[in-house]
């Protein structure tokens, strides 16, 4: 008991500690993207609607508020995290480059897939398919390249699928946020003390990124800071590993987690996959548009992807729990649900 008093209080101090060095470094963010041109101007793009020019300085807070707390944890001393960091800080560099030259889709993409590599030579990877069952058939490297390749999907999946959703204040740092909340408790409850501390601190970061990005947005987080959180919350949900728990009743829960993120980037892409048109490109028919068309206000439209969140949050913390038929059952109820909500959202009159 006194064991998780200790490292309950490590989490909170972790967490505040996070957001005061944050609550420093926007001002200082905001100042450097002034200075640097890093500015989101209105109009520059059909989807850019806001009404003036804001500074794209999440991804400066960001990195900034971890470079500190690198040093001041001493994270050289956690391999796993500082080499999560070390594939953040890729990321964070082409997003900068990307905020400030608008890159194209291939250089950005080339960034992710470094990023990814760092992890996978790291020792991070998604151990989903083990050796054992695919042994007796004499091909115990199969399952080895399944999981990399997993694991590549998955990192480059969840980094762009945050930089999609963010189509609103506030909305990508709440859902991110969300996310590693309850990420932080589940580490916590498997034992995973260091893991739900580094958790614990970015979201403490992302409360304050909330607070300076929703509506009326002081700051932006770009490409820079969307994608950032994106791979930080890919590379978070493969490091949680909760052992007390059956495989067959957890190996569902990062994707529960991050579901609100997935079903956005499944709506536009099967929707753009229909209709022919390029995927990555930026445009006006993601979950929160196709909401607000459907006579939900702007601030309503958010809570409602907030609330889903929450819901599926839960859904996975208690589906865990069950035996294993019946947590899957809670997953492919989830799954049909989804797919149910994207076929009514792509009907002609929530698209542009």
């Amino acid at each position: 008991m006194e064991l998780l008093d200790s490292i309950s209080a490590s989490i909170l101090s972790a967490a505040l500690l996070a957001a005061a060095i944050s609550l420093a470094a926007v001002f200082l963010s905001i100042w450097l993207a002034k200075r640097a041109g890093l500015m989101d101007i209105p109009g520059a793009a059909p989807h850019k609607q806001h009404a003036r020019p804001t500074p794209l300085a999440g991804g400066l807070t960001l990195a900034i508020t971890l470079t500190a707390l690198f040093f001041l944890f001493q994270y050289w001393q956690e391999p796993k995290i500082a080499w999560l960091l070390a594939g953040a800080g890729v990321i964070f560099t082409f997003g900068l480059l990307d905020d400030r030259k608008a890159l194209r889709a291939f250089p950005k993409l080339g960034g992710q897939v470094l990023a990814a590599l760092i992890l996978v030579l790291s020792g991070t990877s998604i151990q989903i398919l083990k050796s054992p069952p695919l042994a007796g058939l004499g091909l115990p490297w199969l399952a080895s390249a399944l999981n990399i390749a997993l694991t590549f999907f998955w990192i480059i999946g969840i980094t762009n699928a945050l930089n999609l959703v963010d189509s609103m204040d506030g909305l990508a740092v709440s859902l991110s946020g969300l996310a590693f909340a309850f990420f932080t408790l589940g580490a916590l409850v498997s034992g995973q003390a260091q893991l739900a501390v580094f958790l614990a601190a970015l979201s403490g970061i992302a409360l304050v990124l909330y607070f300076f990005n929703a509506p009326p947005a002081r700051l932006f987080l770009g490409d820079s800071g969307a994608q950032t959180l994106g791979f930080l919350l890919a590379g978070a949900a493969i490091l949680y590993n909760p052992l007390d728990k059956a495989q067959a009743s957890s190996w569902f829960l990062p994707i529960l987690f991050c579901g609100v993120p997935i079903f956005d980037t499944c709506l536009v892409f099967f929707s753009r996959l229909r209709r022919k048109l390029p995927f990555y490109r930026a445009g006006l028919d993601h979950t929160y548009h196709r909401l607000v068309r459907l006579g939900l206000s702007p601030a309503h439209a958010v809570r409602v992807m907030v609330f889903a969140a929450v819901l599926l949050d839960t859904l996975a913390f208690l589906a865990i729990n069950l035996p294993p038929l019946a947590a899957n059952a809670v997953f492919a109820a989830c799954l049909l649900a989804g797919a149910s909500l994207i076929v009514y959202l792509d009907r002609p009159k929530f698209t542009p």
